[in-house]
């Protein structure tokens, strides 16, 4: 990791926020990796952290002012903007990033992100509601659109007592991230076909009740954006999410257990990979009710059948392709993962710890996976989604080759 950092000029800009001390520790960890390492420092951080620290840490001047007198020509942030190779913003506040996506450019950090022609990355951190809220989430797609990378953020608890996703990525995991804006991609999956159903499915109870569960598709999203830029021919078959479809990926829109199973059996007919990453409801309602049933009983019986097992049938096929699935788990992963590898005659199964409170998978940015392949093993650990679907693309490519 350190030889793709050596000597890149790494500009960290701090926002105001408490996880602004992190900042320190991801300095040095930059600078260990032998990035060249310079600061800028809104008005909030400077509530939170002197520039002395940073100063004393990175070797270099702290920068604050948009128009300093002591730079050349007054006009810091075009030398700055020049200087880097890359722009860090972490911690990257909620105001920090509504700012950035409309353009604005009303302090020295704001103007320099604008003026530059490097690469931008962002490492969010902020409370869980401000993270989550529609504006926010706004913001970070329209960034996103624009090519800056997103780094985080975390779950857990945060410095206001509630617990859920806003927490600033971990600095060393930040600094990983970061290498892969130098990293080339690899071209392991070219001239390969692969299909990967993402996301929930819906099973309907009555036309305004539905049976479902808590996937947020981004795993399966972000395996199909890394396979296409190691250069697959991705077919993303999603249930009902939000998320908009990687470039250059095709996608087909289904609802149920059944429309995934049909689309996937029209997908597979002359794929390489098919990964089953989708969260398929296991069970559907026997009857659906015509009309929306009314709450006239204090108890509401549902009779409920099986629904098909979607990637059991794809790996039961005569002609069947390189077979990946997902196991989610609360207990035993290990076991239960074995298992279904067995059970489902499949190459490769991914398995992740779902139900902790303090590591929630679904609906959050990060991931870890163990993974499992004929007598091997390997732990994916901690990270965005975008680097745990890279590795486990790599695992694949090796195994298929």
């Amino acid at each position: 990791m350190s030889a793709v950092l050596q000597g890149k000029r790494i500009l960290l800009g701090i926002s105001g926020g408490i996880a602004s001390y992190k900042s320190a520790i991801l300095a040095r960890r930059l600078i260990d990796a032998g990035c060249e390492v310079r600061v800028v420092m809104t008005q909030g951080a400077q509530a939170f952290i002197t520039p002395l620290t940073m100063q004393a840490l990175t070797g270099n001047p702290v920068h604050t002012d948009l128009l300093d007198p002591a730079a050349e020509a007054a006009m810091g942030h075009i030398e700055l903007a020049r200087w880097a190779d890359c722009v860090l913003i972490a911690p990257a506040s909620a105001n920090v990033m509504a700012r950035l996506s409309n353009g604005m450019a009303d302090d020295l950090l704001t103007t320099l992100c604008l003026a530059t022609e490097a690469p931008i990355a962002i490492a969010p951190a902020m409370n869980r509601l401000m993270w989550s809220n529609p504006a926010t989430q706004d913001n970070l797609n329209r960034l996103m659109s624009r090519g800056v990378r997103v780094i985080g953020p975390g779950a857990g608890e945060q410095a206001c007592g509630e617990v859920g996703e806003g927490r600033m990525t971990e600095p060393e995991q930040i600094r990983d991230a970061l290498a892969s804006v130098w990293t080339k991609v690899s071209d392991t999956l070219n001239g390969k076909s692969v299909v990967i159903t993402a996301g929930p499915t819906e099973e309907s109870i009555d036309p305004v009740r539905f049976i479902s569960n808590r996937s947020s598709g981004k795993m399966g999203f972000a395996i199909a954006e890394a396979a296409q830029q190691m250069g697959a021919q991705v077919t993303l078959i999603a249930g009902p999410v939000a998320l908009d479809t990687p470039a250059n990926v095709q996608r087909t829109n289904v609802r149920t257990a059944d429309e995934m199973l049909a689309a996937t059996l029209k997908a597979i007919e002359h794929c390489d990979i098919f990964i089953s990453v989708a969260a398929v409801a296991d069970y559907r309602v026997a009857n659906i009710a015509q009309e929306k049933i009314k709450k006239n009983d204090d108890k509401l019986n549902l009779e409920l059948v099986r629904n098909p097992d979607i990637l059991k049938t794809i790996a039961a096929l005569d002609n069947r392709p390189y077979c990946v699935g997902f196991a989610a788990e609360t207990q035993e992963l290990e076991k239960h993962a074995q298992g279904k590898l067995r059970a489902k005659n499949l190459d490769m199964i991914a398995a992740n710890q779902v139900g902790d409170k303090d590591n929630p998978v679904f609906g959050s940015d990060t991931n870890s996976l163990t993974v499992f392949w004929g007598k091997q093993k390997e732990h994916i650990k901690p990270a965005v989604k975008s680097a745990v679907a890279r590795r486990l693309l790599e695992l694949i490519a090796q195994d298929l080759h």
